[in-house]
């Protein structure tokens, strides 16, 4: 049953007492910003206008920023724009706020726990310069747990009075346990969560940062794709993108380029033979067209093969590898009925997450850093910086990891990728009635 309206209030750490240094004549201390959500934000939720604490600077703060300290960790996969909204904390706790100290945690979690002897960085704005040129992140990153314990213990060693995560969905986990630990010991620690995944998969954020890169790195791929395709007879351009569990950069890539005839991603799950089934269906597009293009999420297919329990250091799931799924069924089907083909299969993931962030989700870290550093100084805690129908707004930690994000196929998103690859007639495509 759709809960009501999900509690979307934000905890602090105490009263603000302390006037802002910052020039503005506009405040959000009071403001409300209220928003339309629906079964895309969050499936289990009904259609409704629900209030948001915005995002932005306040006119009374609770740390003295002359005074505080501030960490910055990355945790999990790499993604565009990581490197930027590391320059951007930087640069506003430094040059608005006058915070007199920001330290960098390499490789991730890892770098709380003394054991693994890795030193500490000092970020400076003279040290962050030129990052956001580059990709992936200058702080390094691991995946897996930490003891929320001895993380805590380095944080208080430290004296740090604000701590930003850039991470995925069990990034955004393991910070609401730190922030568990912080308050189980009455510490003053703001917890400040930037939500990052190359899957766009984090509850309740419509678009994550590196994703519109990762998007258009994409559709440079099928577009080679198509060309290898186009270039033989019945030629195959098959491409496998990320997409653990949302198929949304299959989906938005296929949209952006329309190149493509067959998208297949995780919250589909297809047929490969029999009626309706994907490869009857790409044998009648090779004889009416001569060539065919497949996109395919990482994820999808997982029920056409046996899969075990092991997952890997975050907790995922290891999944079966659908690419290689695909070209084995594909050029034995094809061989049965005597059908020259050749497959060219293409998997671009490193690239597409390793790459700079482009203009548009460069403004959009920009904007993320700044909002982050804004929430720690006014004393708001277990929250993330989230931007919600173009406006940016405080969600509580609770909120976003309490599932996964999936792309909805009831949704128009869904349907415009049916109109395009003109595959609405596959098993598996149409929602049921």
């Amino acid at each position: 049953m759709p809960e009501k309206t999900p509690d979307t209030r934000i905890k602090t750490l105490g009263p603000c007492k302390l006037e802002s240094p910052l020039p503005y004549r506009t405040w959000e201390d009071d403001a409300v910003s209220k928003i339309f959500v629906d079964k895309d934000f969050d499936q289990s939720i009904k259609p409704q206008i629900i209030d948001f604490e915005p995002a932005g600077p306040r006119k009374r703060l609770y740390f003295d920023p002359t005074r505080a300290k501030c960490a910055i960790v990355t945790c999990g996969g790499l993604c565009p724009g990581i490197n930027d909204v590391i320059r951007a904390i930087v640069m506003e706790a430094h040059h608005a706020y006058h915070v007199p100290g920001v330290i960098g945690i390499p490789y991730g979690l890892e770098g709380f726990i003394p054991k693994y002897h890795h030193d500490l960085i000092e970020l400076t704005p003279q040290r962050v310069s030129n990052i956001h040129l580059f990709g992936g992140t200058m702080l390094g990153s691991s995946r897996g747990p930490q003891a929320p314990e001895e993380i805590v213990d380095t944080l208080e060693r430290c004296n740090v009075n604000a701590l930003f995560i850039i991470g995925g969905d069990g990034t955004m986990k393991a910070a609401l346990k730190i922030s568990e630990e912080v308050q189980k010991r009455r510490l003053k620690i703001s917890v400040i969560g930037i939500p990052k995944t190359i899957d766009n998969d984090i509850n309740f954020i419509p678009q994550s940062f590196g994703f519109e890169t990762a998007v258009y790195k994409a559709t440079e791929a099928i577009a080679c794709a198509h060309t290898e395709a186009s270039g033989a007879a019945n030629g195959i351009g098959l491409v496998k993108l990320m997409g653990r569990e949302s198929g949304f950069i299959a989906a938005l890539a296929t949209l952006a380029l329309k190149e493509v005839n067959f998208v297949l991603i995780p919250e589909a799950p297809f047929e490969l033979e029999g009626e309706n089934g994907l490869l009857p269906a790409l044998e009648e597009r090779l004889m009416a067209r001569g060539h065919a293009v497949i996109v395919t999420a990482e994820g999808a297919g997982q029920h056409l093969m046996q899969n075990d329990a092991r997952t890997d250091a975050s907790g995922n799931r290891i999944l079966g590898d659908i690419g290689d799924l695909l070209r084995a069924k594909i050029k034995n089907y094809l061989s049965e009925r005597n059908i020259r083909h050749t497959i060219k299969y293409i998997d671009p993931s490193y690239i597409i997450r390793s790459v700079p962030a482009n203009a548009g989700d460069k403004v959009y870290c920009g904007f993320l850093g700044q909002y982050a550093v804004h929430a720690a100084m006014a004393g708001r805690t277990d929250m993330v910086i989230a931007k919600l129908q173009d406006r940016y707004v405080h969600l509580p930690l609770q909120l976003v990891t309490r599932s996964r994000r999936r792309l909805n196929i009831y949704s128009d998103l869904w349907r415009a990728v049916l109109e395009s690859t003109g595959q609405g007639c596959l098993a598996g495509m149409l929602p049921p009635e």
